[in-house]
C-alpha cells in the first residue's frame, strides 16, 4: 500500500465564489458560508457537489491575498493561512490567534482510497462532540469510528453505535473552533489516541477530504452555526414532550387499552402508547394483525377519547411476498436495493427475506410516504423508523450491493436519515396541517430537520443511565435536542430502585419514553409497589409542571439550534472540573435547571456546581457555587438545581397535554445578582400555523438593580391558554418593600411551607411591569 501525501501548488484560481488550487496530488477547493464558517474540499476526483447534511449556499465573496509561500483568506472572524509548499490548511482567530493547524509533515493524504487529514494537537486541547459516542465528555485520548450498527447489548465503552454525527468541537487556549467532516463513508476520528501527543487525525475509506470549519468564539454560537448549515428541529407536537409507554410489544389492542386505561383511573400522566412490531401481519410493513389489532380505528378512537396518542413502528424491510401490496408496488417499480447485476438483494429479518428501499430515489420516498395511509387513516399520530442501520441478521450487508447509484460503503451512514426523510416527508403530507412525530434508531449530520432520535437498546443498569445521560448531551451538540432513552433499560430488568431513580432523571431528558423487550418485566409505574408508585408518579407531575418551559425550550432549539439537554461545556466551557469524570454527567435542563444524575444506590451525592449562586429546586436551599457541595440524593429527590436569576414557567398537574389545565401559568423566579431574561413561548402545540404568525411569544426579564419583573408584550396572533399569572418569588426575602403591577399595588403572599412569595393576577398581553 502506498501513502500519498498533498503535495506543492501548481496552479490556483478564483472561479466565482470558490478558490482552487491543483497540486500533483489533487485538487483543493475553498467556500466561504458565512464569516465563521469556511469549507474546504480536497478530491482527486471532484464529482457532483452533494451534501445530504448541508442545506445552505456559500457566500459570494472571497477575500485574499497571495504571496509566492501562502494564500491569507480573510473574513470577519476568521483569517485561513494557506500554505502552498506543502499545501497545508491552517486557521486562525481574525486577530492571529492560532485555532486548528494541519500537521505540517502529512497535512492530507491517502492510502488507496482511505483519505485522512492529520493536524496538530495542542498540550491543553479538549475535544466534544460526534454525537452517539460513548467514553467520556472530553474526547482526548479516544478514537472512534463511524459505521451505523445494530447494537444490542452495547456497554459504555462500545463504538461505533446505531448514528453518526461527524462533527466535533475543539478548545484550547481559551479558544473555540468546530470542524464538521461531511463523508458519508465509514469514517474515523483519534484524538490523540496513537500519535504520542502530536496529533489528531480524522478520515474515511472513500469520498473527499471534505469539510466545514467554524470559528466562533463560543460553544453556542457554533452550535448555532453548525445547524444553521444543517438544519434545525421544527417546533414538536406538544404531546410528545408528555410521558411516554412503550414494550416490546403490547400484543393486542385490548392490552394497550388497558394499559392506557390504568394510567387514567391511577391518575398518573401519560400521552403516548407505542405499537411494537407484533401489532403487524406477520411483520409485514403497513398491515395490522387482523386477530389481535382487528379495527385500528376503533381501537385508536379508544385511546383518543382518554386523550392518549398511538406511535407505531415500521422498519425498512419489505417482506418478499407476492399479493403483499408493498413488495407487489416495490418490485414493479425497481424500488430496492440489487446486487451490480440488477438482482434484488434479499436480507433476512423481522418477516423474513426482505427486499430493502432505496430512499436516495425521490420517487421511492414518495411512495414510502403515502403508503402511511394505511397507518394516518386509523389515526396513528407517531411514526417510529427501527432497523435502519441497515440492520439484517448478520449485519453485514455486501458491499456491492447498489442502491441506485450508490454502493452500501457510501451511504450505510446516511440511510437511516433517508428513510426518516421519507417518513417524515410522507406523514407530513398526509397529516396536512397536523405536525407528525417521526423517531429513528440511525442518524446523520441533518436528521434533526426531520425526526428526533433515540440512544437504542440499552441495558438495566446504572452504569447504562448515566452513560444515556452522556449520550443525550452529546448529541445535544450535533444539533440533536429531541432525544430520548429507554428509561429503565430495554435488555434486563432493573431494580426497583433503578428504576425509580432513572424515571426521575427521565423528568429531565427531552424525550420521556419507558421501553424495554419481550421477556423482561412490565415496566409501568404501578408495577413496582405503592411506595414507588408515589414516587414514580410524583415525578411524572413534575414533567407535566413544567412543560412551559419545557415547550419554550424548545422553541430555543427550534430558532437557534441550542439543545434542551445541555452538557455544562456549552455554558462552562472553560472551567475544568466540568470535565472530570466525577461531575461529566451534569447537565443544564433548559436555560436555569441543573440535575446532576446519581446512581441508584446512593443516597448522598457530590455535586459540582459551577460559578454563581444555585438554589435547590426541591427544597429551596441556596448554595455558592465554583465548588463541589455533598448534597442529598434520596430515592425520592434526584439532585436539581436552579441558578440564581433563573426563571421557570409553570403549570397545574395534568392528565395529558390534551387539558387545558387551570389558566394559571405559574412565573416562578430565583433572586440573583445578576439580570436575566427567559422567551416565553406558546402555540397550539399541533399545527404549523406557528409558521404563519399564530404563536404567543414575550420575554421575562429581572433585574434585581431595578427591583423589577416584566413580562413584554406579547407577540405574535395567538391567545395564550393562561388568564392568570402566578408570580412565585423564590429567595427574595428582604428584598420586597412594595408590589405593585403595572402602578397598582398588587397583594403579595408568604408560603411559608415553601418559603416562598407570590402574587396573582391577569395575565396582559399588552406587557406586565411589576416593582417590588
Amino acid at each position: 500500500m502506498q501513502t500519498e501525501i498533498l503535495g506543492n501548488t501548481e496552479s490556483t484560481a478564483k472561479q466565482g465564489n470558490v478558490l482552487i488550487i491543483k497540486t500533483k496530488e489533487a485538487e483543493a477547493r475553498i467556500w466561504v458560508y458565512s464569516p465563521s464558517v469556511i469549507r474546504i474540499s480536497i478530491s482527486k476526483q471532484h464529482s457532483a457537489d452533494t451534501s445530504f447534511a448541508v442545506i445552505q449556499k456559500p457566500g459570494e465573496k472571497l477575500n485574499y491575498t497571495e504571496s509566492a509561500d501562502e494564500i491569507v483568506l480573510t473574513t470577519a472572524s476568521l483569517k485561513l493561512r494557506i500554505g502552498k509548499s506543502p499545501l497545508r490548511f491552517n486557521f486562525y482567530t481574525a486577530d492571529g490567534k492560532v485555532l486548528s493547524e494541519d500537521d505540517p509533515r502529512f497535512g492530507t493524504n491517502w492510502q488507496g482510497s482511505r483519505v485522512v487529514n492529520y493536524r496538530k494537537l495542542y498540550p491543553d486541547e479538549k475535544f466534544i462532540g460526534l454525537g452517539e459516542k460513548t467514553g467520556d465528555l472530553n474526547r482526548r485520548g479516544s478514537s472512534y469510528v463511524n459505521w451505523n450498527t445494530d447494537a444490542p447489548d452495547h456497554g459504555p465503552k462500545s463504538d461505533p453505535l446505531y448514528e453518526t454525527f461527524p462533527f466535533f468541537i475543539g478548545l484550547h487556549s481559551g479558544l473555540t473552533y468546530g470542524l464538521f467532516f461531511d463523508n458519508t463513508h465509514k469514517s474515523y476520528f483519534d484524538f490523540g489516541a496513537t500519535t504520542d501527543e502530536q496529533m489528531s487525525w480524522f478520515g474515511a475509506d472513500g469520498g473527499d477530504m471534505n469539510y466545514y470549519f467554524f470559528g466562533a468564539q463560543s460553544v453556542s454560537k457554533i452550535i448555532e452555526d453548525y445547524t444553521w448549515l444543517t438544519g434545525r428541529m421544527e417546533m414538536p407536537p406538544l404531546w410528545t414532550l408528555g410521558y411516554q409507554q412503550c414494550r416490546w410489544s403490547y400484543m393486542s389492542a385490548a392490552e394497550i387499552l388497558d394499559i392506557a386505561e390504568t394510567f387514567r383511573k391511577q391518575n398518573i400522566p401519560a400521552d403516548v402508547m407505542y405499537c411494537d412490531i407484533d401489532y403487524m401481519d406477520h411483520y409485514k410493513i403497513f398491515t395490522w394483525n387482523k386477530e389481535t389489532f382487528p379495527d385500528p380505528k376503533s381501537f385508536i378512537d379508544k385511546l383518543k377519547a382518554m386523550n392518549f396518542k398511538l406511535v407505531n413502528i415500521v422498519d425498512p424491510g419489505i417482506k418478499v411476498e407476492p399479493g403483499y401490496k408493498q413488495y407487489d408496488e416495490g418490485v414493479a417499480k425497481n424500488y430496492f436495493a440489487t446486487y451490480p447485476t440488477g438482482e434484488k438483494f434479499v436480507g433476512s429479518v423481522w418477516p423474513g427475506r426482505c427486499h430493502f428501499p432505496d430512499f436516495f430515489r425521490e420517487d421511492v420516498r414518495k411512495w414510502w410516504g403515502t403508503s402511511f395511509s394505511a397507518l394516518t387513516e386509523p389515526g396513528v399520530a407517531g411514526f417510529w423508523n427501527d432497523m435502519n442501520e441497515p440492520a439484517a441478521w448478520g449485519q453485514n450487508i455486501p458491499w456491492m450491493v447498489k442502491f441506485g447509484d450508490y454502493y452500501m460503503p457510501e451511504i450505510r451512514n446516511v440511510y437511516g436519515m433517508e428513510m426518516a426523510r421519507a417518513t417524515y416527508e410522507g406523514t407530513k403530507k398526509l397529516l396536512g396541517n397536523t405536525r407528525p412525530f417521526v423517531l429513528t434508531r440511525a442518524a446523520y449530520s441533518g436528521t434533526q430537520r426531520y425526526s428526533a432520535v433515540w440512544t437504542g437498546d440499552n441495558s438495566a443498569y446504572d452504569a447504562h443511565m448515566l452513560l444515556g445521560q452522556r449520550l443525550v448531551n452529546s448529541l445535544g451538540l450535533t444539533g440533536m435536542s429531541m432525544v430520548g432513552v429507554d428509561i429503565g433499560g430495554f435488555s434486563g430488568d432493573p431494580t426497583p430502585e433503578l428504576m425509580v431513580r432513572w424515571n426521575s432523571l427521565g423528568v429531565y431528558t427531552p424525550m420521556f419514553r419507558n421501553h424495554a423487550m419481550k421477556g423482561t418485566k412490565y415496566r409501568e409505574p404501578w408495577r413496582w409497589g405503592k411506595e414507588n408508585e408515589a414516587i414514580i408518579k410524583k415525578d411524572i407531575e413534575q414533567r407535566y409542571r413544567i412543560l412551559p418551559y419545557l415547550y419554550s425550550s424548545y422553541y430555543q432549539s427550534h430558532k437557534t439550534g441550542i439543545p434542551v439537554s445541555r452538557t455544562l461545556a456549552i455554558n462552562y466551557t472553560q472551567d475544568t472540573s466540568i470535565y472530570n469524570e466525577k461531575y461529566q454527567n451534569q447537565f443544564l435542563f433548559g436555560d436555569a435547571l441543573l440535575i446532576a444524575p446519581v446512581e441508584s444506590t446512593r443516597l448522598t451525592e457530590d455535586v459540582y456546581l459551577p460559578k454563581g449562586d444555585w438554589y435547590r429546586l426541591s427544597s429551596g436551599e441556596k448554595y455558592e457555587g465554583g465548588k463541589s457541595v455533598n448534597v442529598p440524593s434520596p430515592l425520592t429527590d434526584l439532585p436539581v438545581f436552579v441558578k440564581a436569576g433563573g426563571i421557570i414557567p409553570m403549570q397545574n398537574v395534568i392528565q395529558s397535554t390534551a387539558e387545558k389545565g387551570d389558566g394559571i401559568l405559574e412565573v416562578n423566579v430565583w433572586y440573583g445578582n445578576e439580570a436575566n431574561s427567559f422567551v416565553y413561548y406558546e402555540d397550539d402545540g399541533s399545527s404549523y400555523d406557528y409558521q404563519k404568525g399564530s404563536y404567543y411569544k414575550r420575554e421575562i426579564s429581572f433585574d434585581a438593580d431595578k427591583s423589577s419583573i416584566s413580562l413584554s408584550a406579547a407577540e405574535g396572533s395567538f391567545t395564550s391558554k393562561y388568564s392568570k399569572i402566578k408570580l412565585v418569588m423564590h429567595g427574595f426575602k428582604g428584598h420586597i418593600k412594595t408590589f405593585e403591577v403595572n402602578g397598582k399595588p398588587v397583594k403579595i403572599w408568604p408560603d411559608v411551607d415553601n418559603g416562598t412569595d407570590y402574587s396573582l393576577f391577569d395575565n396582559d398581553s399588552k406587557g406586565i411591569k411589576i416593582a417590588y
